[in-house]
């Protein structure tokens, strides 16, 4: 299995907890955050993680090295801004052909990994996203299903509880290479809420413990949450 986490974030919004490294590097319990997940992948069987970097990319790299934990580490660095869809394309490119386990680097999903990739190669050639419950969708916008097949993504003119996308694909890099992309764009908005009516993009639904640590007072419960569920998993 290879993986990219996307890891370029600015932390705008942490910046009056966390002001001098990015935003996936936040201190947890004492931990930068993206060591949390860089063990998840490596215990779910990862044989390779691209970091997709971008501010102080530097700090990251420093840390990280070429390796963690048995588990082979490579970056892919945006010189400039290019929004999640040109961030993961970029890294997909620099990567084997085979499809990619891509996830945010400042979300935690306390999601059964090697079980969902399992799940995702099982319905090869499709593109596959993991959902999650939550009690109000506006914040995120709102995914639909039909049997397993999203029909809606990232509707936000409703409210109250429904799917929301959890930051956890399946992707190829074939299906992105159909377009003629500018240099930025988002994988959320540009590919798949805008070509959803021409892709094969299924969703699986978990009730997964989540948490966005880009949003101040869920990065103060995440000090004591993410320790906790890490024993669990």
């Amino acid at each position: 299995m290879q993986a990219i986490v996307l890891a370029g974030g600015f932390g705008t919004r942490l910046r009056a907890r966390v002001s001098d490294v990015p935003k996936p590097m936040a201190p947890v319990a004492g931990r930068p955050f993206l060591e949390y997940l860089l063990d998840r992948l490596a215990a779910a069987g990862c044989s390779r993680v691209v970091l997709a970097t971008g501010y102080l990319s530097h700090v990251i790299e420093a840390h990280f090295g070429s390796a963690w934990h048995g588990m082979a580490v490579g970056y892919s660095v945006e010189t400039t801004p290019l929004g999640t869809g040109g961030a993961v394309l970029q890294a997909l490119r620099d990567m084997d052909d085979e499809p990619a386990l891509v996830m945010n680097g400042d979300t935690w999903l306390g999601l059964d990994i090697a079980a969902f990739v399992r799940w995702a190669r099982e319905r090869e050639p499709a593109d596959c996203v993991v959902l999650r419950r939550v009690d109000d969708v506006s914040r995120y916008g709102a995914v639909a299903l039909q049997g397993e097949r999203i029909v809606q993504f990232g509707e936000k003119s409703g409210s109250g509880p429904g799917l929301i996308n959890a930051g956890f694909y399946w992707l190829h890099r074939q299906h992105l290479e159909q377009h003629d992309w500018p240099a930025q764009f988002s994988l959320e908005n540009d590919h798949f809420q805008r070509h959803l009516a021409e892709l094969d993009l299924r969703g699986t639904v978990t009730d997964a413990h989540f948490i966005d640590i880009g949003v101040p007072d869920e990065y103060d419960r995440a000090q004591h949450e993410i320790p906790r569920w890490q024993q669990q998993a």
